[in-house]
């Protein structure tokens, strides 16, 4: 194993505190939360997750969004699931949401505050 220098180590540092500020829900008022049940998983929630953490870092959106992971949804025929939440809007459950869709879903969604509906999944739109 490589030796790491002090300044990869503070890298490393900065980089896990964005990470994690990411999941962080003090003063954050809009909500994505991913569907990491077995079904999930095995469906590509993995990627959907860091494709939704790749999005917010670059739109610079980790101060706004909260990012989070639960259980199964009771969607397993359209995982992977995503809620999002934004004030002002109904919430709303997206399915089969893979890494483009996850970055529409941030684009759309999240920043332009329409639904993408392809996605929205039947009688999944509460007020």
């Amino acid at each position: 194993m490589a030796r790491l220098s002090l300044e990869n180590l503070r890298d490393l540092r900065e980089s896990k505190k964005r990470e994690m500020r990411k999941r962080d829900s003090e003063g954050k008022d809009i909500r994505i939360i991913v569907g990491m049940g077995t079904c999930g998983i095995a469906a590509g929630a993995k990627n959907t997750l860091d494709s939704f953490l790749d999005a917010l870092d670059g739109d610079e959106l980790a101060d706004t969004v909260m990012i989070r992971q639960t259980g199964c949804m009771g969607y397993c025929n359209s995982e992977p699931t995503v809620e999002v939440a934004v004030p002002g809007m109904p919430r709303v459950l997206y399915g089969k949401v893979d890494a483009a869709a996850a970055r529409d879903i941030v684009k759309t969604h999240i920043k332009g505050r329409e639904l993408v509906k392809d996605r929205v999944l039947d009688g999944a739109i509460a007020d």
